[in-house]
């Protein structure tokens, strides 16, 4: 006689407490981003620098949301509110839309190796940290049109004239270089800083 006996599955959906943990590192993602990046977007000259700065930063906060919470559905969640949250307080679009884009491609990056490689975890971090290029690339595609937004959303005119100014044809290729590079930087402390995390969550090279 065959008797059934149940599989002790891992459940692969999210439960409250994941959504919980997940919230609050989105929080911690954002401050940081904010902590980052805030002291060169106040700054028309130095904003280009925010990407890199927002990506020096967050690399830690990333790495453990996936350790935490190791499934689909996190990171697309936190790009999402973070996207939201970014248009709300009046950003360009762009980074709203990348930001979800991005969170979608960094979680399938991370979901290639079921959420326990650490070198997809880093490659997925090093891709979601370009999200504010959804911004700026739209100032040297259509410049009138990107700073006619931000004026109408309550940007000050001094401000976009500096700004426009500043963003020199060199100045695209360098943020994007150096937004990784400072993602790469954040990763690998992350990576370090994290082992046992990792390690406890099964999360391999």
């Amino acid at each position: 006689m065959k008797h059934s006996t149940a599989t002790n599955t891992k459940p692969t959906g999210l439960d409250t407490r994941d959504l919980v943990t997940t919230g609050v590192f989105t929080a911690l993602y954002f401050v940081f981003t904010m902590v980052g990046g805030g002291l060169f977007a106040a700054n028309p000259v130095l904003t280009f620098w925010m990407p890199a700065a927002a990506a020096l930063l967050t690399g830690p906060v990333y790495l453990l949301l996936i350790a935490r919470v190791p499934k689909h559905g996190p990171l697309i969640i936190l790009g999402v509110i973070e996207g939201l949250i970014l248009f709300v307080t009046g950003m360009y679009w762009g980074w709203s839309v990348a930001c979800a884009v991005l969170a979608v491609l960094a979680d399938l990056i991370a979901g290639l190796g079921g959420f326990r490689s650490r070198a997809l975890a880093f490659c997925a971090f090093v891709v979601y940290s370009l999200a504010p290029m959804g911004s700026y690339l739209v100032l040297w595609l259509d410049p009138a049109a990107y700073a006619s937004y931000l004026i109408g959303r309550g940007g000050e005119q001094a401000y976009m004239d500096t700004m426009m100014a500043t963003a020199t044809g060199w100045m695209l290729p360098a943020m994007i270089l150096s937004t990784i590079a400072c993602a790469v930087v954040s990763g690998l402390v992350g990576l370090r800083l994290l082992r046992r995390q990792f390690e406890r969550a099964g999360i391999t090279a």
